[in-house]
């Protein structure tokens, strides 16, 4: 474990992210128009100029990734350890706990099935709602969730992080991703206090969405298995609950909150995938999940290239990639703290190949579990849907289990526990950006946890009750943060070489 010591506060950092969300804040009860205005026109002009160089630099960073993991480069030993800190089972979980986590329940619920209804236009020739559109929506699932957006957060960046801050002595801070190019340089000045904000309000808006969808998802839920009525009430006062439990984690800190939240979260969520393949569809399941798998491979490049229907690509692909690249310094951090000892191989493999995969089956466990009820009972899934809109296709969908009474509020915790996690490991993360140590003070994390929070209930209300302005808040702050991490791209090769050569693994 290891023994960091406390840091002083950045406060030129913490000044600019979280003043800029506390102005946001002021001037939405202010004049709640003009921010809602700015958001939608934000939103609009970072989808049209910067859509296409970010569905370049999420195939890119796959690609680099894949080549240190295959190389000889593959085999250094990252973080002056020589044998992992965390064990296997522990890492992966807090690895999937907390990249998943941030959305996987409420998009693996509603994405699958929309795609199926609505045929992406990517998928063009095939009739929506037929057994013929299975496995293309699927597929557009497993691509806005699988291998390209794994890679994004927390591999070659990783590799770049833990090189400045284990080899450099440099703080576990987004500037640190720079260090390479800049040096000593960067550990101080304006341009590195610019670099962590503008990151810092990029994972906070991207947490802040996830906490966000929870509002609308858990109020449904709560009508849905209770009857209490789905208002704007009823969803600040699930944000209200997710503030206070993720909180008390935050403060407990990373080897207890998080581990144990992460621990329960993967163990929940696995007895619930073995009760929908026992006792629910578990063969279309499989069936669907190799055949959605085989379309996703074969289609690959040309989904992840995808140009044609633009506003599409806004709502869907360009918001999905935003929110990843949103998280990706901070994760880059959050897997530096728990990777050490592992080597470049073992890190990329886990988070490109082996959390996709699984992703992948999770959507098709939930999303195909939808398409096969609405293929029997058309109506099921669709009608909640279109009426009360994404946040009703997962308690439509598990209100058809046998014993939906039971399964129902089980999804319901695991939703609300999955979404205090990634609230949890981001403030823990954003705190440990405006300290650069690894034990960051537990009232910064608290303020970092009640200031996002507060965020997305304002942004619920400028949305009336639905996830738009979420999804378009969660845009604009991704553009300085993929200029951020574009050269990453060339410098995670570079200073794996060094590192390399510094082990002994090849030759100078």
């Amino acid at each position: 474990m290891l023994k960091d010591k406390q840091g002083r506060i950045d406060w030129p950092v913490f000044a600019i992210s979280g003043g800029a969300l506390l102005l946001f804040v002021l001037f939405a009860i202010i004049d709640i128009s003009s921010i809602t205005e700015f958001v939608n026109t934000g939103f609009a002009w970072s989808a049209k100029y910067f859509g296409a160089f970010w569905q370049f630099l999420m195939l890119a960073t796959f690609i680099v990734g894949l080549y240190l993991a295959f190389s000889k480069y593959g085999n250094v030993r990252m973080g002056n350890l020589d044998k992992p800190e965390l064990g296997l089972y522990k890492w992966l979980s807090i690895i999937m706990a907390t990249l998943l986590a941030g959305g996987g329940v409420f998009w693996a619920a509603a994405e699958p099935i929309t795609h199926f209804l609505t045929v992406p236009p990517s998928q063009g020739g095939i009739e929506a709602g037929t057994e013929a559109a299975i496995a293309p929506a699927l597929a557009q699932s497993y691509m806005h969730w699988g291998f390209l957006a794994w890679a994004i957060l927390g591999t070659v960046s990783a590799v770049v992080m833990m090189y400045g801050h284990y080899q450099k002595g440099m703080p576990l801070k987004p500037r640190t991703l720079l260090y390479p190019i800049f040096g000593e340089k960067i550990r101080t000045g304006w341009f590195a206090t610019i670099v962590d904000a503008f990151s810092v309000i990029a994972v906070a808006a991207g947490t802040i969405g996830p906490i966000g969808f929870l509002g609308t998802q858990a109020s449904y839920g709560l009508q849905t298995i209770f009857g209490i009525p789905d208002t704007y009430v009823s969803q600040l006062s699930v944000i209200a609950a997710v503030i206070f439990i993720s909180t008390i984690s935050a403060v407990t800190g990373l080897y207890k909150g998080i581990q144990r939240l992460s621990n329960f979260n993967v163990r929940l969520a696995m007895g619930l995938i073995v009760f929908v393949l026992i006792f629910g569809p578990g063969l279309f399941i499989i069936n669907q999940y190799l055949a959605g798998f085989g379309h996703y491979v074969q289609e690959f490049v040309s989904m992840a290239t995808y140009r044609g229907d633009t506003e599409w690509l806004s709502w869907w692909t360009v918001f999905f990639w935003g929110w990843f690249i949103g998280y990706g310094p901070m994760m880059a951090i959050l897997v530096s703290r728990i990777s050490r000892g592992r080597t470049i191989r073992q890190i990329i493999l886990a988070i490109s190949i082996l959390a996709p995969v699984v992703s992948a089956f999770w959507f098709t466990v939930l999303g195909g579990s939808g398409i096969y009820f609405e293929l029997q009972n058309p109506g099921v899934i669709s009608e909640p849907l279109n009426n009360s809109g994404n946040a009703a296709a997962m308690f439509a969908i598990t209100e058809q289990f046998p014993l939906a009474s039971i399964i129902s509020p089980l999804f319901l915790v695991l939703t609300i526990l999955f979404v205090v996690t990634t609230s949890d490991s981001m403030s823990y993360t954003i705190a440990m950006a405006v300290t650069g140590e690894g034990n960051p003070k537990a009232w910064v994390r608290v303020f970092w946890s009640v200031l996002m929070g507060t965020v997305a209930s304002i942004l619920l209300l400028i949305g009336n009750g639905g996830v738009g302005a979420l999804q378009n808040f969660i845009v604009v702050t991704a553009v300085p943060v993929s200029i951020l991490l574009l050269p990453v791209l060339w410098l995670g090769p570079r200073v794996a070489k060094e590192m390399a050569i510094k082990q002994g693994i090849i030759n100078k």
